[in-house]
């Protein structure tokens, strides 16, 4: 185990472990520290109980909700040397990994045994897969394959009295009491620090067929979803929407030319996929055409090579970029049904370019989850609040979520209400007060 930095000795600690893509920084940690297995994350913990120390749990740092930021004094524990691939089972689908390793890690390493681990996202070269499961992680093919929760099928966690409670089963169902993964996954390292896991692997996805699809108002999306979700079944894999400035934008930073001509509103990347050796491009294309029919797009273009579909992800992955040149920049990441969607974005658009002229506002998402990504930028601290208070004031009433796949972390605790009930947040204190009472493990996130 190595101590990189150590405030009261006078160093100063790396920027990289003090701020998260949200760009949020909050104070200097006492120490970092970057153990390489369970047993030493435990005796850290131990050690910071006994000197009352609260403790950051960091992975890759690419969250955008302030989740692995630290406070003063804070003892970081960073994960990213925890990254072995432990085991892999190649007859059932079933990886044991550190909770360290990149996504993309666990994804090559499953390619690599004939198997797909299906969570897939932009971030995948840097993200850790123990912080995709603490938040939840979505991404870009949770219409098919579900959320980080689907995919995992075990943890380990150290709690924050030190205990190592291991429960990596590796099977599918079991009915024997409380299921510790739950505990674990999707909150945000406040109950627990996972330290590894087990997850489930998928035969890998057939020949991918994608298409780049124009329309011009956003209540299509909704009614093309419905048609490509019956007639493609199980093979629609990914539903990724744009805004028309979100394109555009993406278009001038990444040098990629845009893939139709025709002007639009909106802009849809669909793929679809069936098992090895069928090819879906045929069924794709005749439900396309029969959307042109109906109405439903104005425009469409299929992919023919592998590198056209990839300049189709381009763009839709630009958000980096975009993020960079829009700095500072508000990001949200919400939810709500479909039913909702058009006429929030509506509002909010029109709300935002009313309070934040000079700022630009982008819309994107995954609309088969029911996922909404907003980017306003370059904005202040107060226009951050701003954007806030538009995007969340307006979900309410919406049945939705203030976060669909990021998490609560710091930035979004304001607005908990909006999502949950004060009986659910009484519950998660309960929760919390009982597995960690004197609230050490990543305090100040989800809530007080």
């Amino acid at each position: 185990m190595e101590q990189l930095e150590k405030n009261a000795a006078g160093a100063v600690v790396e920027e990289r472990f003090l701020t998260d893509w949200s760009g949020l920084t909050v104070g200097q940690p006492r120490e970092v520290m970057r153990p390489r297995s369970t047993e030493e994350v435990a005796a850290i913990v131990r050690r910071c109980r006994e000197e009352g120390r609260r403790i950051t749990v960091q992975g890759g740092m690419t969250g955008v909700a302030g989740g692995g930021v630290p406070a003063d004094g804070d003892v970081v524990i960073n994960l990213e040397r925890m990254n072995k691939i432990e085991e892999i089972d190649a007859l059932e689908g079933v990886m044991q990994v550190q909770a360290g390793a990149t996504l993309q890690e666990v994804q090559d390493a499953a390619a690599q045994q004939g198997w797909m681990f299906a969570v897939d996202l932009g971030a995948r070269g840097s993200c850790q897969i123990g912080g995709n499961a603490s938040t939840n992680a979505g991404g870009i093919r949770v219409i098919r394959y579900g959320t980080m929760r689907d995919s995992v099928l075990g943890v380990e966690a150290v709690l924050a009295d030190g205990t190592v409670v291991s429960s990596l089963t590796r099977l599918v169902k079991n009915s024997t009491g409380l299921d510790p993964r739950f505990l674990f996954v999707g909150t945000e390292g406040t109950l627990g620090i996972i330290t590894r896991l087990t997850l489930r692997l998928h035969p890998p996805m057939g020949e991918i067929a994608a298409a780049w699809v124009a329309a011009t108002d956003f209540e299509s999306l909704p009614k093309l979803l419905r048609s490509l979700k019956r007639s493609l079944g199980t093979g629609l894999c990914a539903f990724e929407f744009m805004s028309d400035r979100f394109v555009r934008l993406a278009t001038r930073l990444t040098g990629q030319d845009m893939p139709l001509p025709q002007h639009a509103d909106w802009y849809v990347l669909v793929e679809a996929a069936g098992s090895a050796g069928q090819s879906m491009e045929e069924s794709l294309q005749a439900a396309l055409e029969k959307a042109l029919e109906d109405g439903d797009i104005i425009d469409c273009a299929v992919a023919a090579t592998i590198a056209h579909r990839e300049a189709f992800w381009r763009l839709r992955e630009s958000i980096p970029e975009i993020l960079t040149h829009l700095k500072p920049a508000a990001t949200l990441d919400i939810g709500m049904p479909w039913a909702h969607t058009a006429s929030y974005i509506s509002e909010v658009d029109a709300a935002l370019q009313a309070k934040l002229p000079d700022a630009q506002h982008l819309f994107l998402g995954h609309l088969g989850d029911n996922n909404l990504h907003i980017i306003s930028g370059p904005v202040d601290e107060a226009g951050v609040h701003a954007v806030d208070e538009i995007a969340y004031g307006a979900l309410r009433g919406r049945g939705g979520t203030v976060s669909a796949e990021h998490g609560v972390g710091r930035l979004k605790k304001e607005y908990l209400s909006v999502t949950r009930s004060a009986e659910e947040v009484a519950l998660m204190r309960r929760l919390k007060h009982a597995l960690d009472p004197e609230g050490l493990l990543n305090p100040g996130r989800i809530f007080d």
